[in-house]
């Protein structure tokens, strides 16, 4: 089965993803371009270390290195959605992170 990417756009109308990656350094997002096209390869055969559940819907890409980077994503038909990416900087994942992913996929299910 292939997978489609689709990523989430802002109020502006901005793609989450791309707008993310421009305030990191090259490496970072070269790294998350594999990422993305690794899950895109895979899709729900992707796990750890690479990928972890978060919620029943949700799932977190795992980006290592200097800078800790998380994609939240899910599954719908043929379509892996982009819901929101953060740099993680504690142990623990910040509700925030895990609420802004749960209002986007709310409103996915809604369109």
């Amino acid at each position: 089965m292939s997978w489609n990417i689709v990523v989430f756009r802002d109020s502006q109308g901005k793609d989450i993803l791309n707008s993310f990656s421009e305030s990191l350094n090259s490496e970072t997002t070269a790294k998350i371009t594999r990422f993305v096209e690794i899950l895109e390869q895979r899709g729900p055969f992707l796990h750890m270390p690479f990928s972890k559940k978060i919620t029943a819907k949700i799932h977190e890409l795992r980006i290592r290195g200097k800078q800790e980077i998380r994609i939240f994503y899910t599954f719908k038909t043929n379509n892996i959605y982009i819901l929101h990416v953060f740099q993680k900087k504690t142990q623990k994942t910040p509700n925030r992170e895990i609420d802004i992913a749960k209002k986007r996929l709310c409103y996915l299910n809604k369109a």
